[in-house]
C-alpha cells in the first residue's frame, strides 16, 4: 500500500465501514491484523462469522445504523 495515499473510513448505512487506504488495525491483544486488500469492509454489527471484517450477517440480523 502507497502511505501516501489518503485513508477514509465510510460507514454505510446498515452496513459496515469500509476502509481504503493505509490504516494499522490491531486485535484485542493489540497485535496486527494484516489487511488483506487496499479496501476492506469491517463489519459493525457483531453477527459476521469471520470478525473484524463484514461477510454480509447485518442483512439477515436485521441491523440498523443511526
Amino acid at each position: 500500500m502507497n502511505a501516501d495515499q489518503p485513508t477514509t473510513i465510510t460507514a454505510y448505512p446498515n452496513g459496515p465501514l469500509i476502509v481504503r487506504g493505509p490504516v494499522e488495525l490491531l486485535d484485542e491483544s493489540g497485535e496486527p491484523i494484516v489487511q488483506p486488500r487496499r479496501a476492506v469492509a469491517i463489519c459493525r454489527c457483531g453477527a459476521s462469522a469471520i470478525k473484524p471484517w463484514c461477510d454480509g450477517s447485518h442483512k439477515l440480523s436485521g441491523f440498523a445504523s443511526e
